[in-house]
């Protein structure tokens, strides 16, 4: 019974049913390797035979030329003696005594020779017209059956064989022709499907199929379980087959009807390629892990997946400003870290969970009781902490539209900073000084914690200073976002941020910085509700 065909397209989705077909063809190899393995064990043991018969041939020759040797001298010693019978028989009796006694010594001797050979002979003979018996016909038993079981074959069964053969000769003929035929076809189609243009795409249904992970959460932790999965797009029906299913347990497949299908942000997994899916049967989203970008832009693209929502946790714009409930927020973070936190390795650098951020910053900033949160309850950790300061201070960034200091020494820098700090509102540059001041103390533990002023410089750049507008160009300036924080750090005293005065220095370098600013077409910069913003031609 032939087998269902291979498409060079189920290499790509490898699905368990493109397995177990490849399985079929593998077991059917397996079947003919073993049924070769008996033919040849088959034909050793006539090779063998053959041997076998071919040793007691030469054997049984070897005691036939010891037979004819026997026989010459049985022969030789018979014609000698009855010669010599003859001629004593032939003496005259008229003879010498001595002589006629001569005579019957030699004929007694010729006689015992005679029979000596005679009874060798005899029982030589014998022995081997016994031992054919066993030595001849036991080898040509053992050769007769090895073919026999060889060919398995007897009258009856080579007349009943041979209209299968006929026919079993017809079809390999056109099963070799139709190879022949096919060959240069399948080798251009396989050359085509080395590149094809979307893999993982199906006519038809299912709409995509191909492997996920799916994150899923137990007692002792969260493991990502491998599913091959199938999406079908009429129906919205997700069907998950456990790809590698455990030897005790029967588990069988899981079906999921699609409400929606959202890109997982990529700050809030440590995992790349993931996408939430939200179905009837579950009350929470199914997190799952695409095999590349490419991959998962497919299956959102099956599924009409939407990209995810930015939104903060802080729902009014009151509580956006920088008023005393923020002044709090920040302190009580900063108080927390330097108690807790001032030695502990990558501070600041490593993330908290964002649904714990959310929980915290929702809980602290809530109407009702604003600021009523206990930071050194179990809930809450350094990650976690930290993280929340970062999002209240990049939803209310201190600075904002930093030009870029292309200036020619350290001195105009430091004059630059300080002229655009000194814009500030005075609560932008007060929440600007705690924060600073903070940043100082962390970094004078780098020892323990590893984090230097420009690794300070790389996390609070883009947090303190955001571009009104996403473009490329903006995401260049990152680089002198994080120059600013850097010397703001090593030069905390320099730039005296508690105590803001102009000073000859510092207006040499207000003043390039202006001649920069009109270089590139800005006339004024002016403080408008907290941030700095600039004014074109």
């Amino acid at each position: 019974m032939g087998h269902p065909p291979l498409e060079f397209s189920d290499c790509y989705g490898d699905s368990p049913d493109f397995r177990e077909r490849l399985k079929c063809y593998e077991l059917e190899l397996e079947r003919t390797s073993k049924f070769l393995k008996d033919v040849i064990k088959d034909g050793n043991s006539v090779i063998n035979a053959i041997k076998g018969y071919s040793v007691a041939v030469h054997k049984f020759s070897q005691t036939l030329n010891i037979v004819n040797v026997l026989r010459k001298k049985f022969e030789k010693e018979s014609e000698k003696y009855y010669s010599q019978l003859d001629k004593h028989l032939n003496l005259s009796a008229k003879k010498k005594e001595i002589q006629l006694q001569e005579a019957d010594e030699l004929l007694d001797k010729e006689r015992l020779n005679f029979y000596e050979s005679s009874v060798e002979y005899v029982y030589q003979i014998q022995q081997v017209q016994d031992r054919k018996k066993f030595d001849v016909v036991e080898p040509v038993l053992a050769f007769l059956h090895s073919i026999l079981t060889l060919n398995n074959l007897t009258v009856e069964m080579t007349q009943d064989f041979m209209p299968y053969k006929q026919e079993l000769q017809l079809s390999l003929q056109n099963t070799r022709n139709h190879f022949e035929s096919t060959r240069e076809e399948m080798e251009e189609l396989m050359k085509r499907m080395k590149h094809p243009t979307q893999i993982g795409k199906m006519h038809g249904q299912p709409t995509i199929e191909g492997y996920l992970y799916s994150q899923e959460k137990w007692a002792l932790g969260v493991s990502w379980v491998k599913y091959y999965c199938k999406y079908h797009k009429d129906s919205k029906l997700f069907v998950m087959v456990p790809a590698e299913p455990k030897p005790a347990t029967k588990q069988g497949p899981t079906e999921l009807k699609l409400k929606s299908c959202f890109r997982r942000k990529t700050e809030s997994i440590d995992k790349r390629f993931c996408f939430d899916i939200e179905t009837y049967e579950r009350n929470i989203p199914v997190t799952l892990q695409a095999v590349s970008e490419a991959n998962r832009k497919l299956w959102m693209e099956a599924m009409d997946g939407k990209e995810p929502i930015y939104h903060s946790p802080i729902h009014k714009q009151a509580e956006m400003e920088l008023n005393e409930v923020g002044f709090k927020f920040v302190r009580k973070c900063i108080n927390f870290v330097e108690t807790k936190g001032l030695t502990q390795e990558g501070v600041y650098r490593t993330v908290g969970s964002n649904i714990q951020v959310q929980k915290l910053l929702n809980a602290f900033f809530d109407q009702k009781c604003p600021g009523d949160v206990d930071f050194h309850s179990s809930d809450w950790d350094i990650k976690t902490i930290t993280s929340a300061m970062k999002f209240y201070l990049r939803y209310v960034p201190v600075l904002l539209n930093v030009v870029k200091l292309i200036l020619y020494s350290l001195d105009d820098r430091l004059g630059a900073i300080h002229s655009l700090t000194y814009k500030l509102p005075e609560k932008n540059r007060e929440m600007l000084s705690l924060l600073i001041q903070h940043l100082v103390n962390v970094c004078s533990n780098s020892g323990d914690n590893l984090m230097t002023p420009s690794n300070m410089g790389v996390i609070f750049g883009p947090t303190l200073m955001r571009a009104e507008e996403e473009t490329v160009a903006a995401m260049l300036d990152i680089k002198f976002q994080n120059i600013v924080v850097e010397i703001l750090i090593e030069d905390y005293t320099k730039v005296n941020l508690k105590n803001v005065i102009t000073f000859p220095p510092l207006q040499r370098a207000q003043e390039s910085c202006d001649r920069y600013l009109m270089h590139c077409g800005i006339i004024n910069i002016q403080v408008f509700h907290g941030t700095l913003h600039s004014r074109f031609y």
